[in-house]
């Protein structure tokens, strides 16, 4: 009996955006690999009204399809209206009444059997919605800032608790995710651990000193990957960087952080040591964390960051601050170290690895479990399970 998969998410891949969200891509596309399995994608688009409609970030998305084949997937792309910057407690609002005839439309033509939201903030209560309107049941995935952001702000995290409330089921990228939304009230009988996934065969093992000269590099290199946002601590590496002689810190991502980060380099005199790469496509990710020596990402909160288990995979030992599911990775030395989000605190880290540096094939050993195989097996049996419940 196929199992009919209505995937909602706003995080998504598209033609102008093809690192956005290419994790929640490659678990979809895992799930609808498996025999018995059909998966629709809707994935919308906030724009705001015109004038500011005209801007190129969001001129790129409005040429977007409305609907299209996206790597073997059917993904549908409807347009919600959005206030950029203060709008987002009423992008639910917005999201549900643009997308639910669509959905409809895609239900009475082949009824879904269950629908998982891939976060928890617009994606959980606009599921919600969708499954009172429709009576569907369905799963939310909580990833990060969808808890920790949105499920701690005024304004919308009654609709957070909410949706976890009315779900038939729920996830969480890590067990240190599922005690944040215990805490929060949310029950935890619910809630399953989901890891996610790494293509080993793309990230793996290969040889340091090529890589590096492939690319330019030379001496020891500190690559830090995630967008350039204050949450993720990349001031906290460049304050670190006068404490490390000789070595270069490269920043792989985009972000308005970027020039405030810029400024701060050259005010510590180390702006010749730093690289930006910018948003680096992810087929090309596997060779830049072979050249790093070690992958440092000192945010302020994550679920289970996918670049953690990405640069585990190619051997590359990590230096990350004690958040999310960091400790349920590292289990062992070899992996990297855990630090205050202090400068000192990390440089000291990157300098004893740096030292001292460990068997590669031994920090791989570390990411071997986060498989995407594991991961649609997970999924894969958990909404079946939420789609028993109906019948």
């Amino acid at each position: 009996m196929t199992l009919n998969v209505l995937m909602l998410s706003t995080l998504f891949p598209d033609m102008s955006r093809p690192n956005f969200g290419v994790f929640v891509e490659r678990q979809a596309r895992e799930l609808a690999s498996r025999d018995g399995v059909r998966v629709t994608v809707v994935a919308p688009l906030g724009i705001p009204p015109w004038p500011l409609s005209k801007a190129k970030r969001y001129a790129a998305l409005r040429a977007l399809p409305a609907k299209e084949r996206w790597k073997d997937l059917t993904v549908h792309r409807p347009v919600f209206p959005i206030i950029p910057k203060f709008g987002g407690r009423f992008n639910v609002h917005g999201m549900t009444r643009a997308i639910l005839p669509l959905v409809r439309r895609l239900h009475a033509q082949q009824p879904f059997d269950v629908i998982d939201a891939s976060f928890f903030f617009p994606d959980g209560p606009v599921a919600q919605r969708l499954s009172r309107a429709l009576g569907i049941p369905y799963s939310v995935k909580a990833r990060g800032a969808d808890i920790h952001y949105w499920g701690t702000r005024r304004g919308t995290r009654k609709m957070v608790k909410r949706a976890a409330d009315d779900a038939a089921g729920l996830l969480a990228v890590s067990n240190a995710m599922r005690r944040s939304m215990a805490r929060m009230g949310i029950d935890a009988e619910k809630i399953r651990v989901h890891y996610t996934g790494v293509d080993l065969d793309r990230f793996e093992i290969s040889d340091r000193a090529a890589a590096k000269e492939s690319l330019g590099f030379e001496g020891p290199v500190v690559l830090c990957v995630g967008a350039l946002i204050p949450r993720k601590g990349q001031e906290l590496l460049v304050r670190a960087l006068p404490h490390l002689p000789g070595v270069t810190l490269l920043f792989a991502g985009q972000g308005q952080y970027r020039r405030a980060l810029e400024r701060q380099a050259e005010e510590l005199g180390v702006d010749r040591r730093i690289g930006f790469l910018g948003s680096v496509p992810h087929d090309r990710l596997p060779r830049i964390y072979a050249a790093a020596d070690v992958m440092a990402l000192p945010s302020s909160s994550e679920g289970l960051a996918n670049a953690w288990v990405e640069a585990l995979a190619c051997g590359t030992p990590v230096v990350i601050s004690d958040v999310g599911g960091a400790r349920e990775l590292l289990d062992r030395p070899e992996a990297g170290l855990i630090v205050a989000r202090e400068p000192e605190a990390l440089a000291d880290a990157i300098s004893a690895i740096l030292t001292n540096p460990p068997d590669r094939e031994a920090v791989r050993e570390a990411a071997l479990r986060f498989t995407w195989t594991a991961n649609g097996d997970a999924l894969l049996e958990h909404l079946r399970a939420i789609a028993a419940q109906r019948s």
